[in-house]
């Protein structure tokens, strides 16, 4: 029985994974850093503390590290009063919480930047709790996230099923012994998501609404 359902937030609800692409770009080459485009949205869906270490050379000077998530963060923020939700993405959420489900938001987004996704999503009624960065130590591909989306509410692993789009998602619900279904929406392919463990894949999270009861949400 799946008591809880617990969601990413950036790529699977709200349509964010390009902005967060290019405004990283942006942020590498206001440092003097030139990352292909293709490379950086690979690892979208990782937590900025991973993130940049995993894009740039190992024996780098690490001077400029804070500066450049600082720049990223001050350039993805112009957007947030422009993202936009993917379409089913609150009846999704509705859906869960009309079939008794504990419906969880599990972000690597800061607060400020998660209230802003909050609001683009309009769906607070449905929405149980919500963990974001400042709940965990470490980020995806860690199970931090996740694990502390459990603890929120108050399930066991087995009790709960998530939902994202990329392979950082797929990792940590892994090791955290979670199912995860995943989506397309990251821009991701779908045997990317299927190699990495995930229990089904869809095209959307309007996809997942369509096929509710047939999925492992249900």
């Amino acid at each position: 029985m799946i008591d809880a359902v617990i969601f990413d937030v950036d790529g699977t609800l709200v349509d964010t994974n390009y902005l967060h692409a290019v405004t990283w770009w942006q942020a590498f080459r206001q440092y003097g850093r030139t990352v292909p485009m293709a490379d950086v949205h690979r690892t979208v869906g990782m937590g900025s503390d991973n993130l940049v270490g995993h894009l740039l050379p190992a024996d780098r000077d690490t001077s400029d590290d804070d500066a450049i998530r600082s720049a990223h963060r001050a350039l993805y923020a112009q957007y947030w009063e422009r993202l936009v939700p993917f379409d089913g993405a609150a009846a999704l959420l509705e859906r869960c919480a009309s079939r008794g489900r504990t419906v969880v938001l599990a972000s690597s987004a800061a607060d400020t930047e998660m209230r802003a996704l909050r609001a683009a999503l309009d769906a607070d009624d449905a929405i149980s709790v919500a963990t974001s960065s400042s709940d965990v130590e470490r980020s995806k591909p860690a199970p931090d996230l996740v694990q502390a989306a459990l603890k929120a509410a108050g399930v066991r692993p087995e009790q709960a099923v998530f939902v994202g789009d990329t392979v950082w998602d797929v990792k940590a619900c892994e090791a955290a012994g979670v199912a995860c279904v995943g989506v397309l929406t990251g821009g991701l392919p779908e045997n990317d998501l299927r190699e990495a463990g995930a229990v089904a894949v869809y095209e959307s999270v309007g996809a997942i609404l369509r096929d509710f009861d047939g999925s492992p949400l249900a």
